[in-house]
């Protein structure tokens, strides 16, 4: 059982950059947007430029490393969305959020289970909420996306200093369980993140296999 991870975050919020202290032979990056990496090491990293939900499952399904990063995952779903455009009725909205049910179950159900999948997303505030970005709300009623994981980190930049979030004020759906972490504010780091989880969990390192 594989462990899925949501990242959060506005854009220019330091998900991507939150990749910067990985190793290129630690991780596979798939690059739903194909945009370039902002950090020096990035052109060195193992990455998918303008992945689909067929690239990214046919390569989670190889299993050959322990770390996964799909950045910018609501991609997937605003992509789909666009180049369905022409097709009438409230059904398409029900077959995308299955596609992306369908590639967290994949992570859950059939990653083994030292491997961390994490899914750098965009937000939008509903109600007052902070949550995760989706496609209306039509989709909202299908799926709740962090419904599906048990970590949910927020990136902020808070005046140039970038930090991850790892409790709610109540006023965001970030989530992480008990004694996780002890602060409630950490570096935007995520490799030290994936270090923390894998320790917590008693996982192994997140080096090639």
């Amino acid at each position: 059982m594989g462990i899925p991870v949501l990242i959060l975050g506005e854009s220019g919020s330091g998900k991507s950059a939150s990749l910067r202290n990985f190793e290129p032979n630690e991780l596979v990056i798939y690059n739903v947007a194909g945009k370039p990496l902002p950090f020096r090491k990035g052109t060195e990293m193992n990455r998918a430029d303008n992945a689909d939900y067929n690239t990214i499952l046919k390569n989670l399904g190889k299993k050959k490393f322990k770390t996964y990063v799909i950045d910018d995952s609501q991609y997937l779903l605003s992509f789909e969305l666009f180049n369905r455009s022409a097709e009438i009725g409230y059904a398409k909205f029900t077959e995308m959020a299955k596609h992306f049910y369908d590639l967290i179950q994949f992570v859950i159900k059939e990653m083994p289970s030292d491997c961390i999948v994490y899914f750098l997303h965009h937000t939008e505030i509903i109600d007052g909420r902070i949550k995760a970005k989706t496609i209306g709300k039509m989709l909202d009623e299908k799926l709740t996306v962090e419904g599906l994981f048990s970590i949910v980190l927020m990136a902020q930049n808070n005046d140039g200093l970038h930090i991850f979030l790892t409790q709610s004020d109540g006023k965001s759906t970030v989530k992480t369980p008990i004694e996780m972490f002890d602060k409630p504010e950490i570096d935007n780091d995520l490799k030290l993140v994936d270090t923390t989880i894998r320790e917590y969990y008693n996982l192994k390192g997140n080096d090639k296999k």
